[in-house]
């Protein structure tokens, strides 16, 4: 009880001016991403409220903002735009439920097995994938448009060597949404895209039929949705702790999200999940506890609700130039340096990861295969035997398993002592087919008439050999 109130009221300025700053970054983002997924502005906007409201009480990292993302509406973008709506809505709920179990059955724990070579590619390919989603609205827009995307990056990537009080995106929306409506340049507005309701999300069941045919359609994006999400989120909460010196409890977090997302689906809201910008603005703007993100969430609707009209001014223009910052910001440019320096495996890894991601869409399916054939190349480096030979007496080093069998036999093809002395003092026995293959060894040369002398097994490799021998 006297952590969780000092993770809410421990920094309450701090934390009130931190929420404060994140609430009005999180405007253009929020609006941004909602173009990204082909939704209404209001379903991320209602999105980036009730789930940073929701995790601010559930969340297992104090500090972390959670709200609607690009990862996620890269995602949902394919099912919104052949389904609708109301399906988007039913896959948040299930990517809710998916969260929270996992979260319960502490798989948020298999986290930390991703390498860090898919990491680099998964937030390599989220950069690329919402960079391609901005270009259908740059292009074929006439000349305007390119002019107040080139002001939005310079303003965008100049303010804040000069200004860090307040949020260089909201400068430029500002100033730039002014410049537009006082001088009555065609542009399209967030207004052309959606309508911005002045009111708080409404509870409200998706309409879709309760069958296996919606079930076959939603499942695929609600599992991939919640990869994405606890990736995402996982990530920004480590990044934090190492920020904070802090620890934070993963699983709790897991189950937070997920409820969330459960939640949000029901009020009109797409699927999110924690922002590593935002995050680290919140943390660097003095942001530590829980209130900073509840103030993020509540003050963002004050701001809908009372600046409504405006926001619907806001240029198309000036969202997609700070989408591309976004995107800029987000690429790790240090993955050139990577790619030269790294072992040849993992380089490859972060590639195949990033392709994947673009070729499919799909940043789940990227992760999966990235994780995939990095353990089909540890496997390969691991199963590797190497064996002494001094007299009498074979020396194993390296673990025996499924893999290194075959090498271990073979080595022990052709043996020409009459006495045989295995040392396994440097090795270990992992599985059933190490036993096995051990076996087949002793057997082989017990039958050309050698005498046989198995020693150095550890006491885990003892107990499954003596299982295994019956």
């Amino acid at each position: 009880m006297q952590t969780y109130q000092q993770q809410w009221f421990g920094n309450i300025r701090g934390d009130i001016l931190s929420g404060i700053v994140v609430a009005l970054a999180l405007i253009p983002e929020a609006l941004a991403f909602a173009i990204i997924a082909g939704v209404d502005p209001m379903v991320s906007l209602y999105a980036s409220f009730c789930i940073a409201v929701i995790v601010a009480f559930f969340g297992g990292r104090p500090g972390m903002i959670s709200a609607a993302t690009g990862a996620m509406a890269l995602v949902m973008m394919p099912l919104m735009k052949e389904y609708g709506l109301d399906y988007l809505l039913a896959t948040t709920i299930l990517t809710g439920i998916i969260q929270m179990l996992f979260g319960v059955f502490k798989i948020a724990k298999l986290m930390r097995f991703i390498p860090n070579a898919v990491m680099i590619g998964f937030v390599n390919a989220l950069a690329i994938l919402m960079f391609m989603a901005q270009i259908p609205h740059i292009f074929g827009g006439g000349m305007t448009t390119y002019i107040f995307v080139a002001v939005t990056l310079i303003i965008v990537y100049l303010v804040p060597r000069f200004l860090k009080a307040i949020p260089a995106p909201l400068i430029a929306i500002v100033v730039l949404t002014a410049i537009a409506m006082f001088n009555g340049f065609e542009l399209k507005t967030v207004g052309d895209v959606g309508t911005i309701s002045k009111s708080l999300p409404s509870f409200f069941f998706p309409q879709i039929p309760l069958t296996f045919e919606t079930l076959r359609i939603i499942l695929p994006y609600s599992v991939a949705l919640a990869i994405v999400g606890l990736l995402e989120s996982l990530m920004t909460s480590s990044i934090l702790d190492e920020m904070t010196d802090t620890k934070s409890d993963k699983n709790k977090e897991a189950r937070g999200q997920g409820l969330a997302n459960f939640i949000t689906g029901f009020f009109g809201g797409m699927a999110g999940c924690a922002m590593i910008g935002q995050s680290v603005i919140n943390v660097k703007s003095g942001g530590r506890g829980r209130l900073s993100t509840f103030m993020a969430g509540a003050f963002l609707m004050f701001l809908i609700i009372v600046l409504g009209d405006l926001v619907v001014q806001i240029p198309m223009a000036v969202l997609v130039g700070i989408m591309v910052m976004v995107c800029i910001g987000t690429f790790d440019w240090g993955s050139f340096k990577y790619l030269m320096t790294a072992p040849k495996a993992d380089a490859f890894v972060m590639l195949v990861t990033v392709a994947t991601v673009v070729w499919t869409n799909n940043l789940a399916i990227g992760v999966i295969l990235g994780v995939f054939i990095s353990a089909i190349f540890f496997v390969a480096k691991i199963s590797k035997i190497k064996m002494s030979i001094k007299e009498n007496v074979y020396y194993i080093e390296g673990p025996l398993f499924f893999a290194s069998t075959e090498s271990f036999q073979n080595a022990l093809e052709h043996v020409e002592a009459s006495t045989v002395v295995l040392d396994f003092s440097n090795s270990h026995l992992w599985d059933e087919s190490a036993v096995g293959s051990l076996l087949k060894v002793v057997t082989k040369l017990e039958e050309q008439g050698k005498e046989v002398e198995v020693r150095g097994l550890n006491t885990l490799s003892t107990k499954l050999y003596k299982q295994l021998l019956g």
